[in-house]
């Protein structure tokens, strides 16, 4: 107000006040009125601030004032009496009014400052107006806090963190006021953590008070301490002070995570973020506290935050922690973590930490690294802790003997590899420990064989994981083990040499010097043997004579002395002028005759080599600088060209300028002569993708040819579109493809680039890359072939490639980084083509554009860019030009990406089949694709699938790559594409040229792709249940596959391993799915009936034939099939039933299902019984019953408690009866038992008979897998003694299944072809374990041994001539021990020539059919069986002569 003049507020109210009480009442009166009308008019919150704006200024009334000092100040008098009269005008109480005009005011103070914590100057010091006025209200009784509370929180935005600080340390509203006003406690946790991040992000300032902000930070977590951890009775009752309390701790526990996620990224995270974190870290200062906090409750905040850091995150498995430990010792953990123990470290004494951190072990899952990391800080930090790991340690293996506990065991063997892997400065070496551990007959184990075994399976369980030094030390310091029991000891040690030999280390081989509990990698023998020619050169410049380690290496380890030692020892090198001590060693050596001389006179030699080479290497040297001066003068005449291509005025000029810079290469690379000339027309370029190498002296050339062409284009983008810049990329690239020789050198340049570097390069050299292949592309004509070859010296994996086809090996999805780069490659090389040739046609088009590169970047741009799902139909009214995006670099090549997505011109392209990306190869893409190293997150990625196949590809047309809407289609796309890839990642890592950019593992491909095949299947099933009942989809899909791979051109092995190898991946796929997909309902009336005909016939046809047992399934294919029939009878309305009914059908139609099941019957009992009664609470289905029965009296039988079986079916209990025999290594007493049976028992006999010859033959063919040949073919002959003894034909066993006349029809079905192939081997061995002669006489005899070796016959000419016919088993049979067969044929050819001129003439009785048999394979046999019944015939007419 002009009145006022430059008079303050305070003095004119304070002069008017003094007339007030001196002039008469009608003047006070009119005064009174002026006030009014003064204070209606007064804006209050402009009010506030200038009344504390005064109480700053004067914070004391002035002596002047007469009685001011005995009355209120009249600033405040008058600020009290305009709200008083706002509020009467209003109608509302003075407290509401005070609080919301603090609130607007706080509001508009706040204003403009963006995320912040802070405050600035001019802020800062409104706000301390503002506060001084409030506390005046105060005193008046004029401010409400509780209401004050409440409306800070309906401000626009949350207060700024220092605003919240300063009311409450000011003492105008407490902070846990404040949180107990706002409802919404998540937004409330995220403003608290948010704010303090920024706090500490704020810290680096310079113009920042530090004093403040530590006691911000400090005042805050005291506040969070004494609600979260100082816990009074009243706050355990009041229901307001509970959730401040459990606000508190989920402040404090997000900020630990923020810390943690930042120490786990220490690598990849910005300085700032870092030192952010360094300062919250500071909070868990203990002497912040001290006085404010109880010592009680400061321990339990960080006995807390200990626990949450051991157990934060628990994702790595104990296998990980084995194999990654050596990466977590105290020097190589991040520095914020080991910030973060030491400060946690001062509040407990070790004894408190060592008890702290047991039992945390004991009942949560852990972070591995962070326990692992935390012990080496406490060894390092504390003095006194070692003695205490130790005592740990101790506990840790009594515990793991005491209950055979290998949790126990693993933890305390992690401890302590962790502990000495500080240094024996700290700890005990691991070699130590182990030897004090079980070294002797009073440790642990030493107390029965059971702990025995114990350790050595822990041992052996290890041994995958272990790396060599450890292996190292339990062989040199074994555990005690006592005489009887060494074998144990014998097997692991074995073991753990193989393990050493897969690492190509052996014990053998150890150095001179080495120490067992190195934390180092393991080196190679030459590697260690370099390092002890160091270590003895040292010990023999100090002593002056040959170390003794030497000496004795030379006598007693001769091996390693004179294949390692002596090798490295004698390494060729330039000789000093003066002998050094290595030289004097040497000679010492040879005088001593430990260095034989010829081997001498070799060092010598390549000393004078590697003298002559060191000359050489520097005249090459010299030759490079001479290149120098080239160089320049080409980046002369390319920086010309350059100013010629930016210039359209003179475009004419650039040919005669492109001429100008090939004369200048010519000079660098040399003019080549006519012979060189010759031979640059069949070069070939030849490329090692893993490790390609670019000669040294093109190496400046290629490197400034490329950067120029790069730089080029951008200047000319710059100018003009790239239709408009004229011929120059073109003349560019010819006129490099003319220089031949430097080709190689440029395409290896290009591969470290593109396939190496990618990710690392700037736009600009995307850009002019992507230009630059475009034009290769484009000349293709004029580059020679390519030959990618592998590491392996003259070996070629793939020849002769043009160069449009190089690209696919160059470019890799399979990462985020990977991802990125292609995506910017790829916008840049499309987004350059459709621009520059504008006018072609599709067809030119599409021979000047990579076809891979579209296909990419379809795959590329959704996949990133979310925005571009969904577009691919739309028409966009306007899309601006995608090359212009790409020269502004501001815009980004994602915004570059969306426009060429949505450009006419691209979908137009995309209509061309040629550059259309199926659904096969988008799967194809995306399994290549690791989870871990994906740009997208878990969810994000299971969007990007969501959208690709069921908004994308399946509503897609056939001819677009879509499925038309058909599910099923669909879900055999995806079946063939992982199958595909499989194959393809089997054949990558059968290759010695390996896919180096592939990181997916074991070749399964993405484990998300696998999850939707689960998701889409599922769909699928669940409307096959709706519909009628059709063929199963799944089977129908494998079965298509497997009669593609049995044509074809190539050998019948190849086809067979392919084969063998699709069934493989068949059946991983399958045990992969949900059990019940074996099975199909059907509805027959007014009952649901299972139908698994199609699992039944994928069984017969191909599983059956692939199993190594010959008669068996594996244990996880039967335990899937029971599974499955399990979760399919809970659709069915007589469960029970329906299972006993399809186990009946199994014994019929898949015999090989009741087989196994009789084999694993000891893994699935308890099983299937606790299943069946978990989800149907009813008595066991009869079928399973029966098995169960059948088991209990195999057992009474062979423990002589019943003299027969339980069961209708011989087969069955034969089945039953073999495999548990075989399990309980019982088989003797199986004989035994076998006396007592009952006269009806020939088919159980037969059919047992039947099993050993199996186990025979899977013995004669996979005697790795650990069935012996002697015991099981002495089984057999045992069996067969008792069907001599009752008199049983047992041959007809080996009649053909299909007469109908064999015993063990069913029970063959159920074995494989490749041993019934082999079972002529089986016949005629058996047949020599006892007396064949008592089997002459027998009339149905000489058939079936005559067409038993005929088949043997057979199968060894199969054999010798055409392999390919056999199968591996059959095959490895010959090759195993082809003498033995031999002997076997010719002892079976001589009994049976001896042999038909005795048997009966009914032998002879179908003769045709047994010279047919003989055929030409033995025409020897034939005559014989011709003469015989000729002779039979003669006799019978003499006979009727008489």
């Amino acid at each position: 107000m002009e009145v006022a003049g430059s008079w303050t507020l305070s003095a004119l109210l304070a002069g008017r006040y003094k007339k007030q009480k001196c002039e008469s009442k009608s003047r006070q009166k009119l005064q009174e009125e002026a006030l009014r009308m003064l204070s209606s008019h007064q804006d209050l919150g402009d009010l506030l601030l200038e009344v504390g704006s005064s109480l700053c200024e004067k914070p004391s009334c002035s002596s002047s004032l007469g009685t001011c000092s005995a009355e209120a100040p009249v600033p405040e008098l008058f600020l009290v009496s305009a709200l008083q009269d706002q509020a009467s005008t209003l109608g509302v109480p003075v407290g509401i009014l005070s609080a919301r005009t603090v609130a607007n005011n706080i509001e508009k103070i706040s204003a403009g400052s963006g995320e912040a914590a802070l405050l600035n100057a001019e802020q800062r010091k409104r706000l301390s107006c503002l506060l001084q006025a409030l506390k005046d209200l105060l005193a008046h009784s004029a401010f409400c806090c509780s209401l004050f509370a409440q409306e800070v929180w309906k401000m626009q935005s949350p207060p700024i963190l220092e605003v919240a600080w300063r009311l409450h340390r000011e003492s105008i509203v407490s902070l846990e006021e404040l949180l107990e006003n706002n409802p919404d406690v998540p937004a409330l946790v995220e403003w608290l953590c948010s704010s303090l991040c920024l706090l500490c992000h704020q810290a680096e300032d310079p113009s920042l008070d530090m004093e403040i902000l530590g006691c911000m930070l400090t005042d805050f977590v005291t506040i969070f301490l004494q609600n979260a951890f100082q816990k009074t009775p009243e706050q355990k009752k009041k229901l307001e002070l509970q959730k401040i309390s459990k606000i508190c701790c989920a402040v404090l526990e997000r900020m630990l995570t923020w810390a943690l996620d930042a120490a786990a990224k220490e690598k990849q995270e910005d300085a700032s973020t870092l030192k952010a974190v360094k300062c919250w870290l500071h909070v868990f200062s203990m002497t912040a506290y001290q006085g404010i906090i109880p010592p009680e409750s400061l321990q339990q905040f960080f006995s807390h935050t200990l626990t949450q850091v051991l157990t934060y995150n628990p994702q790595l498995k104990v296998s990980d922690a084995i194999k990654l430990q050596r990466e977590w010792s105290f020097a190589r953990t991040s520095l914020l973590l080991t910030m973060l123990y030491r400060k946690l470290f001062v509040v407990f004494r070790a004894e408190e930490l060592i008890q702290h951190l047991q039992q945390v072990l004991e009942t949560s899952e852990v972070n591995w690294q962070h326990v692992l990391s935390c012990i080496s800080t406490l060894l390092v930090c504390h003095s006194g802790a070692e003695p205490l790991v130790k005592d740990l340690l101790g506990q840790l293996l009594r515990k793991a003997f005491e209950n055979y506990d290998l949790e126990h065991m693993i933890t305390a063997f992690l401890i302590v590899r962790q502990a000495a892997l500080e240094g024996p400065a700290v700890f005990m070496p691991y070699s130590e420990w182990f030897k004090v551990a079980f070294g002797s007959g009073s440790s642990v184990h030493g107390g029965s064989k059971k702990s025995l075994v114990f350790l050595f399976k822990f041992l052996s369980e290890l041994v995958p994981f272990e790396a060599p030094q450890y292996l190292k030390v339990h062989i040199m310091h074994p555990p005690f083990v006592p005489s009887k029991y060494r074998p144990l000891l014998l097997e692991y040690i074995t073991l753990a040499k193989t393990r050493l030999a897969d690492f190509k280390v052996a014990i053998e081989d150890m150095g001179l010097y080495e120490d067992l509990s190195s934390l180092k990698e393991t080196v190679q023998p030459h590697c260690q043997a370099l390092q002890d020619v160091e270590k003895a050169v040292q010990i023999f410049e100090n002593t002056g004579k040959i170390p003794a380690s030497v000496m004795e290496a030379s006598i007693f380890r001769r091996s390693y002395y004179t294949s390692h030692f002596v090798p490295a020892l004698l390494l060729p090198r330039v000789l000093p002028e003066a002998p050094d001590s290595r030289m004097a060693l040497i000679d010492l050596l040879k005088r001593a005759d430990k260095i034989p001389l010829n081997t001498y006179s070799a060092y010598l030699e390549g000393c004078r080599t590697a003298k002559e080479k060191l000359l050489q290497d520097e005249s090459a040297e010299m030759e490079i600088v001479d290149l120098q001066e080239p160089l320049e003068l080409l980046k002369t005449e390319l920086e010309v060209l350059r100013g010629l291509i930016t210039d359209r005025s003179r475009l004419d000029a650039v040919p005669v300028q492109m001429a100008v810079v090939s004369e200048k290469l010519t000079s660098i690379l040399g003019r080549p002569q006519d012979e060189d000339e010759a031979a640059s027309l069949s070069l070939r370029i030849k490329l090692d993708l893993s490790d390609p190498k670019v000669v040294q002296q093109d190496q400046g050339a290629v490197d400034l040819l490329l950067t120029s062409f790069c730089q080029n284009v951008m200047a000319a983008s710059f100018f003009s579109p790239p239709d408009r810049q004229g011929p120059w990329p073109s003349l560019f690239v010819k006129m490099i493809c003319g220089h031949r020789r430097l080709l190689p050198s440029l395409f290896n340049r290009l591969c470290q680039l593109l396939s190496h570097q990618g990710s690392s390069l700037s736009d600009a050299h995307v850009i002019g890359l992507a230009v630059f292949v475009v034009h290769l592309n484009e000349v293709k004509s004029l580059i020679p072939e390519v030959d990618l070859c592998s590491r392996v010296p003259h070996s070629t994996l793939v020849k002769g490639l043009c160069v449009t086809e190089l690209w696919n090996y160059f470019f890799a999805c399979s990462t985020g980084e990977s991802m990125v780069f292609c995506l910017r490659f790829y916008t840049a090389a499309v987004s350059y083509c459709l621009c520059r040739f504008s006018s072609p046609s599709h067809g030119s088009l599409c021979a000047l554009l990579h076809p891979g590169f579209v296909k990419k970047l379809q795959y590329v741009v959704p996949r990133l860019t979310s925005e571009a799902r969904g577009l691919g139909c739309e028409e966009e009214e306007a899309a601006e030009q995608p090359w212009s995006s790409l020269s502004r670099p501001s815009l980004g090549y994602q915004k570059a990406a969306l426009c060429l997505w949505k450009q006419a011109r691209f979908k137009a392209l995309l209509q061309e089949k040629a550059f259309q990306l199926t659904l096969q190869e988008w799967l194809l893409l995306e399994l290549g694709v690791h989870p871990d190293e994906d740009v997208l997150s878990a969810l994000e990625r299971h969007e990007f699938h969501y959208w690709a196949l069921y908004q994308h590809y399946l509503p897609a047309p056939a001819e677009a790559g879509g499925c038309e809407g058909d599910l099923r289609e669909a879900c055999a796309v995806l079946v063939g594409a992982i199958l595909d890839f499989c194959q393809r990642s089997q054949l990558d890592n059968c290759s010695p040229l390996k896919n180096f950019k592939c990181p997916v593992p074991c070749g399964k491909g993405s484990p998300d792709i696998h999850c939707r095949l689960q998701e889409m299947l599922l769909e699928l099933e669940l409307q096959r249940r709706r519909a009628l009942p059709q063929e199963h989809f799944l089977f129908g899909v494998f079965q298509k596959r497997l009669s593609a791979l049995g044509g074809g051109d190539g050998s019948a092995v190849s086809n067979r391993l392919r084969r063998q190898q699709e069934l493989f991946f068949q059946t991983w796929i399958l045990l992969g799915l949900p059990p019940s997909i074996l099975f199909t309902t059907r509805q027959r009336g007014e009952k649901v009936t299972l139908d698994c005909k199609d699992f039944f016939c994928f069984v017969n046809t191909e599983l059956r034939n692939i199993c190594a047992q010959g008669c068996t399934l594996p244990y996880n294919i039967t335990v899937h099939f029971f599974r499955g029939l399990l979760s399919a009878s809970l659709d069915c309305d007589e469960a029970a039933q329906e299972m006993s009914a399809i186990l009946a059908l199994c014994r019929d139609k898949c015999p090989i299902i009741i087989s196994s099941a009789a084999r694993w019957w000891w893994r699935l009992e308890s099983m299937l019984c606790l299943e069946w009664r978990r989800l149907f609470r009813a008595p066991l289905a009869e079928g399973l019953q029966n098995f169960r029965d059948l088991q209990s009296s195999v057992r009474s039988f062979l423990s002589s408690e019943a003299a027969s079986l339980v069961s209708d079916v011989p087969w069955v209990s034969a089945a039953f009866l073999h495999f548990y025999a075989h399990q309980q290594t019982a088989r003797e007493k199986l004989v035994e038992a076998l006396q007592s049976l009952g006269p009806r028992a020939e088919q159980l006999l037969l059919c047992l008979l039947c099993f050993s010859m199996v186990d025979f033959i899977s013995a004669r063919t996979a005697p790795q897998e650990g069935v012996d040949v002697r015991r099981a073919l002495d089984h057999s002959s045992k069996v067969l003694q008792h069907l001599h003894k009752r008199g049983i034909s047992w041959w007809p066993l080996f009649s053909s299944p299909g007469k109908g006349q064999n015993p063990c029809k069913a029970l063959l079905c159920a074995v494989s072809d490749h041993h019934l192939r082999l079972l002529p081997v089986a016949f005629y061995s058996l047949l020599f374990t006892s007396d064949p002669e008592l089997l002459i006489q027998e009339p149905t005899f000489l058939p079936v041994a005559t067409a038993m070796y005929t088949q043997l016959l057979q199968l060894f000419m199969d054999g010798a001539t055409a392999p390919g016919l056999l199968g591996q088993r059959e095959q490895s049979l010959l090759t195993s021990e082809p003498d033995d067969l031999l002997v076997l044929i010719k002892k079976s050819r001589e009994f049976l020539l001896g042999a038909i001129p005795r048997c009966p003439a009914r032998s002879s009785s179908n003769l045709q059919q047994l010279l047919d048999l003989c055929g030409e394979l033995d025409p020897e046999l034939r005559a014989a069986l011709a003469n015989s019944a000729a002779e039979r015939d003669l006799l019978d007419e003499d006979l009727l002569l008489f």
